[in-house]
């Protein structure tokens, strides 16, 4: 069974910074690529970064780009977003997302619980 717990959230002051971790189990870590993705209050789903299964590529939306390093390691089965200048928009749930194929492309099929980001002074 594939499990991605999600942790690291917490409140933080804007232009403050937090790192996210994912921890996988259930599959093959090395072998997908996966993502994040994020929902702000009242909000509809927003992806984040992306990276490849050997995390030699990243992409990012524009909203984060300059700011967030999306970054895995796959010895350790964890997937990490270290966000940093952080602003109140960045408030949201941010969950952790695994593609069914090594290069982030088409639909996720599995998704963590979340982990609160709250940017907030």
């Amino acid at each position: 069974e594939v499990q991605l717990v999600e942790s690291g959230g917490g409140l933080v002051q804007p232009g403050g910074s937090l790192r996210l971790s994912c921890a996988a189990s259930g599959f093959t870590f090395g072998l997908y690529a996966m993502s994040w993705v994020r929902q702000a209050p009242g909000k509809g789903l927003e992806w984040v970064s992306g990276i490849n299964s050997g995390g030699g590529s990243t992409t990012y939306a524009d909203s984060v780009k300059g700011r967030f390093t999306i970054s895995r390691d796959n010895a350790e089965n964890t997937l990490y977003l270290q966000m940093n200048s952080l602003k109140p928009e960045d408030t949201a749930v941010y969950y952790c997302s695994k593609y069914p194929y090594s290069d982030p492309q088409g639909g996720y099929d599995s998704w963590g619980q979340g982990t609160q980001v709250t940017v907030s002074s």
